[in-house]
């Protein structure tokens, strides 16, 4: 259904998305290059967050270009199999991001709780394995949901009060039985919700007990700057995420989910180059050189 029928709305709505999913994909594709091409960076930390802004550029490209060429075209209509297929793009590239957030946590965890076990406990086997973990945990939900969907045969002239194939809405449509409906969404996102936040909080309550027994102010101050970045993203992405999904599927009438997904689905990635750039100066003076080499 989109944002708004309105004629007048449908050229600000074009150029405004087109110019943040291309600030989107400029930013995280840049930051991915600066990280890949400098040797100082080769670090577990900013290969998570190389992996997490590939993620983020996947997650974007899911929705916004589809719904660019509905503004333009003027036509809202997606067919079954698309929806599928956008669908299980969406929950496979946000699920990963989900995960790697998780895995950031555990970095931080790792280098402030257990400083001189660090490089042994992160090798680069380790690294690759958890991101090889989310990718396939990523794969699993995304096949879970789509056997859940399957079980309705077809849908034909519905409509979808978001501007994208959201996957609570999509339940809610597959189940007429509201407690079945409320079981599936809750287990969905009880194990991919609520267990890595888990992991996230437990991260940090020992990172914090870790820290407060710092004696200097400026080793506090020093730990607590590494996680700023990556405390704010989070709070962002599950403050958003967590709350369009769960009220997405009590409700489908209201395209209030649609405003709030935007959040979520184009603002927190378009925002994390800045996040993770603006305060970090190893990121910036990476980007500095990858710049100033393509300028040669």
């Amino acid at each position: 259904m989109g944002f708004s029928e309105d004629p007048a709305l449908q050229l600000l709505l074009f150029v405004l998305f087109l110019s943040m999913y291309l600030i989107t994909l400029l930013g995280n594709l840049l930051i991915a290059l600066a990280i890949s091409s400098d040797s100082h960076l080769q670090t577990p930390m900013y290969f998570f967050l190389c992996n997490l802004s590939l993620a983020d550029v996947g997650f974007t490209s899911t929705t916004i270009p589809k719904m660019i060429v509905d503004i333009h075209t003027h036509s809202t209509v997606i067919s079954y199999v698309g929806c599928l297929t956008q669908m299980s793009l969406f929950i496979i590239f946000g699920c990963m991001g989900d995960l790697l957030l998780t895995v950031m946590a555990y970095d931080r965890f790792v280098a402030i709780c257990h400083p001189l076990y660090y490089q042994v406990i992160m090798n680069p086997c380790r690294c690759g394995f958890l991101v090889s973990v989310s990718v396939v945990a990523s794969l699993l939900e995304s096949l879970l949901q789509n056997l859940m969907l399957l079980r309705a045969t077809c849908f034909k002239d519905v409509d979808i009060s978001n501007f994208f194939c959201e996957s609570s809405q999509l339940l809610t449509l597959a189940f007429s039985d509201t407690f079945t409906h409320g079981i599936a969404i809750y287990f969905v996102g009880i194990i991919y919700g609520f267990l890595p936040i888990s992991g996230i909080l437990y991260s940090y309550y020992k990172i914090i007990s870790s820290i407060l027994r710092v004696p200097s102010a400026g080793g506090k101050y020093k730990a607590f700057s590494t996680c700023g970045s990556h405390v704010t993203v989070v709070c962002l992405f599950y403050g958003t995420s967590l709350g369009v999904y769960l009220s997405s599927a009590a409700s489908l009438a209201s395209r209030k989910c649609a405003v709030a997904s935007v959040m979520y689905t184009v603002v927190i990635p378009m925002l994390n180059p800045f996040i993770y750039s603006l305060r970090n100066r190893d990121i910036k003076r990476a980007m500095w050189r990858l710049l100033s080499q393509q300028a040669i």
